[in-house]
């Protein structure tokens, strides 16, 4: 599954990131690898999340 990610450099340092697909899905790391590992989990954990409807 491909989905599309804004990355963001924080103005405190390192990075955060969103992803528009997924509303409420963010994070962010001290540096760039710490980030993409924070999001792939923030990613599983927003689509393990039953939906409401």
């Amino acid at each position: 599954m491909k989905l599309k990610t804004i990355i963001h450099e924080a103005e405190e340092g390192g990075y955060w990131a969103e992803v528009p697909a997924i509303p409420g899905c963010a994070t962010q790391g001290d540096t760039f690898e710490e980030l993409l590992q924070n999001l792939y989990e923030a990613i599983e954990g927003c689509l393990s999340v039953p939906s409401e409807g």
